[in-house]
């Protein structure tokens, strides 16, 4: 009797299965390679080369849609969800005053999170505090990041044109405004943004960041997105910049960054900022608060300017030029508003 069989033998699995089998691992490498292939080609923006030369805007364009005073149907907005930013707010007010923007100034906030004394600063410098009732996050805040539950309510933009506002250009409390941007308002697009970047592998997106937005307020627009916040399909921990993005990301009009110079593009391309900066209309202090302490507290406005210098060197001083810019914006907004701050902080101790 032979050690083992001879002839043909019946295969346990079915000779069609081995063929499908082939063809699954024969699309698998492709697709593998093809993965390869496209990860291993450049991002024009990760491989920035100083090429382009011309100015961000053409001079007699510019002219041609500034040639008129904004009216007061055109506002610049922004938020206030916690005292913490009340220095932050002031600061921005200030930057925006020293860029001669004539746009109307509307802080919306939530009155239940928002004592007198953070009110009080925050519309030190200019904007008018326009109360807004908390939009709460979508199923609970399940899978929100804990910092954004309360970011549902700048929905309220669309809201806006009950107090006669017909383009709103918001911007983040964690924003200093650099030059003027009265441009934006003239744009003829319902909805503008800009590109958001990331410093991990997602890198440069086409998804936009809401931290600057230009907005025409629309009842039914607003009514439409609360009906539809709980329904849409989306990542929830970035809240309502991801819902925004769903919602507008076909219409959406890509600004350039200098409207919104995120601190995450200095960080991901160096020489982009480098030739970004001279442009810069919106700084973002996404990566670093300097109106915080280092556990995100919010700080007496006796020492804003020393926790903003504690920051300088960290990261080896990466950013001590944003960091200083702010400071500097902070020093002139104490200088220039100290008597109204200071009434702010008499008005807290009293009570």
């Amino acid at each position: 009797m032979p050690l083992w069989p001879t002839g043909r033998q019946k295969l346990n699995i079915p000779e069609c299965l081995w063929y499908y089998l082939a063809v699954l691992l024969t699309i698998a490498t492709y697709a593998f390679v093809l993965y390869l292939w496209k990860i291993s080609l450049p991002n024009p923006l990760d491989n920035y080369q100083h090429l382009n030369t011309q100015p961000l805007l053409d001079a007699d364009a510019f002219r041609a849609l500034t040639s008129e005073p904004l009216t007061l149907d055109n506002a610049i907005v922004t938020s206030l969800y916690t005292d913490a930013y009340a220095p932050a707010v002031a600061t921005l007010g200030h930057s925006l005053n020293a860029a001669n923007s004539s746009a109307r100034r509307i802080m919306l906030y939530i009155p239940e999170q928002i004592s007198p004394r953070a009110l009080c600063i925050a519309a030190a410098s200019g904007f008018a505090p326009l109360p807004v009732p908390r939009i709460a996050p979508p199923h609970g805040g399940r899978g929100v990041y804990p910092r954004f539950v309360d970011q549902y309510s700048k929905l309220q933009l669309w809201a806006l044109g009950e107090h006669g506002v017909r383009a709103a250009v918001y911007l983040d409390a964690d924003t200093l405004v650099r030059r003027g941007f009265d441009e934006l308002f003239r744009l003829p697009y319902a909805f503008a943004a800009v590109p958001d970047v990331f410093v991990n592998h997602k890198g440069f997106s086409l998804m936009f960041n809401a931290g600057v937005l230009l907005v025409r307020p629309d009842k039914r627009v607003f009514e439409d997105m609360l009906a539809k916040v709980e329904t849409t399909s989306f990542p929830p921990k970035d809240a309502e910049q991801a819902f925004l993005n769903y919602y507008y990301g076909k219409e959406a009009l890509r600004l350039p960054y200098a409207y919104n110079a995120n601190l995450a593009i200095k960080q991901r391309q160096p020489a982009l900022w480098e030739d970004l900066w001279p442009e810069v209309r919106i700084v973002h202090y996404t990566l670093v608060k300097p109106f915080l302490d280092d556990d995100e507290r919010g700080v007496n406005v006796s020492f804003v300017l020393e926790n903003a210098e504690s920051k300088l060197g960290r990261r080896r001083g990466f950013f001590d030029q944003e960091i200083r810019e702010w400071a500097e914006a902070w020093r002139e907004t104490r200088r220039i508003y100290g008597d109204v701050l200071d009434a702010c902080e008499s008005k807290a101790a009293e009570h």
